[in-house]
């Protein structure tokens, strides 16, 4: 349905990953796998965090919370690309389609905030350990998420107002959602003032938290080049490896998907890239902290006695100079 005047799209139509009809089982069982495996992967370890009472510190709530969002993530595109796959009818309300556009943007960008919380909470544990349990609190960190969840949303309410606002030449979809530069294409004029906010305020909101990871990080840096225990760098060296890629594995995702001019928009290379962020990530990080991680790996102790977790309580004590488990 092409149209000049933006009040006659009443629905978008999500032209998928293929338009091969032979590849549609192929793609659901596929996607449907790893649909299954992130949700999965990423339950565990909620239930991890908060199975036991003496586990509720601010590195499993931070770790629990960040599951939350990638099932969040993933659950927002992937259901109704599946369901889209086997259906001839691949149309979604353009209300709906906004309504998804916004929960994206907000909980990708939280995600952001999300993983710099966790870059404060391992430079505080290695730079200031004898005063982490001061700073570094349970409270402290649902402050932050809470002020993060109002500033994500304001950015992504912006967002999507101003699409909705644009005026669209056609309502064919080259993607599997409703994702913010496939609906600026369909813009019947070049949208300047979009593409003008995503550099500016974007990078403001979104980037904004990398930058912070990196400050923290950079200050993490020294305090590990002034040790002299091999020990003690080898543990910081751990803390700070599963977090490190989880970061690079997001906000390359997201450098190569918003932050370069639209004119270069590629269908496949956009999909190839939407495809890793919104399902592959989610995918790897409950990996990612379970190999880092030995009460993740061990799931066994949620079933044996209470003595088990006591044990694992003092085997922290024991090194609670960096307060946590990475």
């Amino acid at each position: 349905m092409a149209t000049r005047n933006r009040t006659e799209v009443t629905e978008f139509v999500l032209l998928g990953l293929s338009g091969r009809p032979e590849m549609q089982p192929i793609i659901f069982e596929i996607f449907l796998a790893l649909y299954l495996v992130a949700v999965t992967g990423n339950a565990l370890l909620v239930i991890v965090a908060h199975a036991d009472s003496k586990l509720q510190t601010p590195m499993y709530f931070l770790l629990s919370k960040l599951s939350c969002i990638d099932i969040s993530l993933t659950t927002i595109t992937v259901p109704q690309m599946l369901v889209h796959t086997l259906s001839v009818n691949r149309t979604i309300a353009f209300n709906c389609c906004m309504i998804q556009l916004f929960s994206f943007i907000a909980v990708a960008s939280m995600e952001g905030h999300l993983l710099a919380t966790m870059a404060y909470d391992r430079y505080v544990a290695i730079c200031d350990p004898l005063r982490y349990s001061a700073i570094v609190s349970n409270r402290l960190c649902v402050r932050i998420m809470l002020t993060s969840w109002m500033t994500v949303s304001l950015n992504s309410l912006l967002y999507t107002v101003l699409v909705s606002r644009l005026t669209f030449c056609g309502n064919l979809v080259t993607h599997f959602f409703c994702d913010l530069t496939a609906l600026l294409q369909l813009s019947c004029t070049r949208p300047v003032v979009n593409e003008m906010l995503i550099f500016t305020e974007g990078v403001a909101v979104v980037v904004s938290p990398f930058f912070f990871i990196l400050a923290s990080y950079t200050r993490v840096g020294i305090a590990v080049a002034h040790m002299h225990s091999v020990a003690a760098l080898r543990k910081a060296l751990s803390t700070c490896s599963s977090h490190i890629l989880a970061v690079l594995l997001l906000y390359g995702s997201v450098i190569c998907m918003y932050l370069r001019p639209f004119t270069s928009y590629d269908l496949d290379r956009e999909c190839q890239v939407a495809i890793f962020y919104t399902v592959i990530t989610q995918m790897l990080n409950p990996l990612i902290y379970s190999l880092r991680n030995q009460e993740v790996r061990d799931l066994q102790w949620l079933f044996r006695k209470p003595c088990i977790s006591s044990n694992f309580q003092c085997g922290l004590q024991s090194n609670k100079e960096w307060q946590h488990i990475s």
